[in-house]
């Protein structure tokens, strides 16, 4: 089972930057995808998920209007683009598949989340 996170970079605040995250050995088109982040010294914190058709998604109120997240279930592949960066949005970015197959919540907590990725780490200056 392998989510690998890649995009990340350091970029000026108002930046854009997109995350990607390729699925493999794993089960991919029939679940929700997430994406998390975790600054230095704070917990993981959600920030969106998309629904396993990709119908459906639900964002933190900080990113909200200016992070959007998509999929492409025939290349196992969920993306997160990320514009109008603030320095707020500083930390290591997570893709988790969710334990379940089906759209039931908001998927905004980590406990629900079965398989996660290593990481890619967003540093936005000011």
């Amino acid at each position: 089972v392998q989510l690998q996170a890649s995009g990340g970079g350091l970029v000026q605040a108002g930046a854009s930057l997109r995350l990607s995250c390729a699925a493999s050995r794993i089960t991919f088109s029939e679940y929700n995808m997430g994406w998390f982040r975790q600054a230095p010294g704070k917990e993981r914190e959600f920030v969106a998920v998309i629904s396993w058709s990709g119908a459906t998604t639900y964002y933190a109120d900080s990113v909200k209007g200016r992070f959007t997240t998509s999929r492409d279930n025939a290349k196992n592949m969920v993306y997160l683009q990320m514009n109008s960066l603030k320095p707020e949005d500083t930390g290591v970015y997570y893709c988790a598949r969710t334990r379940t197959p089906v759209w039931g919540g908001r998927y905004n907590s980590a406990d629900e989340y079965e398989y996660w990725g290593q990481g890619t780490q967003v540093t936005v200056s000011s």
